[in-house]
């Protein structure tokens, strides 16, 4: 991608963003629309996208690949454990669970998808599908562990995986394309339609995050400064370089450091609610690590 197209699609999403602020300032986008939009980003539009991404030809070259962004992603949410066992060692809890599980789930699955498949194209979308397993093993595992170590059920986690409807949609468009099972053209149509709205909701949606910012949520520390870096420019740094050492193709470090790029998820702020952390601080690590995502997330797209 040239430096035009690059800056043409960080200003869609920008604008994007600022219609989805409005909306929600004016009153069109309440707390229940919000709702309902995240609910059909994840368990319609989403999916759509992905299974359309899977409409290539299989071959032991495109397996391979897949076995490889696996593995990538695998090994970052290695890496992002081992942060969190040195980093904010001397916060205190409430504020250090937020941290430590900021670090290990990010947003590549909501702001992640979209993002991949306007850089890179359906096979982007393919391969960031694929990347996100390791990332949902981790969030209904170590992650939820962080906010409650006795609610990290093994089969409940397994079973969240395993159904989560992106996944659901990574198995049909796998089972397609190993059948090379023919999908009419009004259903590929109709998945199309419903695949495109992805990035525009998903960009209204992180609109209205910005919408509902408080004083308190403008108060920096140095503990949410350190994140950001840990979270936008470390973590995708060192993808980018062990990717750049083993010689990895380079659609396949494409994606792996966007991905590792995003900023944190906003599950921080709802598992922060429910387990009684410092949801204020849980909402400002979104907030800010997204704000900052606005300038990193290209920077990163201008190296790859």
């Amino acid at each position: 991608m040239d430096f035009s197209s690059l800056w043409n699609l960080q200003g869609q999403l920008f604008a994007l963003l600022v219609v989805g602020l409005l909306l929600r300032k004016v009153g069109l986008f309440n707390e229940s629309a919000k709702t309902l939009l995240t609910d059909l980003v994840l368990y319609v539009t989403l999916p759509c996208s992905i299974v359309l991404s899977f409409q290539i030809d299989i071959n032991a070259e495109l397996f391979v690949s897949l076995s490889i962004i696996f593995l990538i992603s695998t090994a970052i949410q290695m890496f992002c454990y081992l942060l969190t066992r040195f980093t904010f060692r001397k916060v205190e809890m409430a504020k250090r669970s937020v941290l430590h599980y900021g670090i290990l789930v990010s947003n590549a699955g909501f702001l992640g998808l979209p993002i991949a498949g306007e850089l890179f194209g359906a096979a982007g979308l393919m391969y960031a599908s694929i990347y996100l397993i390791p990332q949902r093993v981790v969030m209904w595992t170590a992650g939820l562990s962080i906010f409650s170590p006795a609610a990290a059920n093994k089969k409940q986690a397994a079973r969240k995986v395993i159904l989560h409807p992106c996944m659901v949609a990574v198995y049909v468009g796998l089972i397609l394309m190993v059948t090379r099972l023919p999908i009419p053209a009004f259903a590929r149509m109709t998945l199309s339609s419903l695949g495109n709205c992805t990035t525009a909701l998903s960009m209204l949606l992180i609109g209205s995050l910005f919408a509902e910012m408080k004083k308190e949520h403008l108060h920096l520390d140095v503990n949410l400064l350190q994140f950001s870096l840990l979270r936008l420019v470390l973590i995708p740094l060192v993808s980018l370089l062990a990717g750049r050492i083993l010689g990895i193709d380079r659609l396949l470090i494409g994606v792996g450091v966007i991905l590792a790029a995003m900023p944190g998820g906003s599950s921080t702020v709802i598992l922060a609610s429910k387990y009684g952390r410092d949801t204020t601080y849980a909402s400002k690590l979104v907030i800010i690590s997204t704000l900052l995502s606005l300038v990193s997330i290209p920077f990163w797209g201008m190296i790859l």
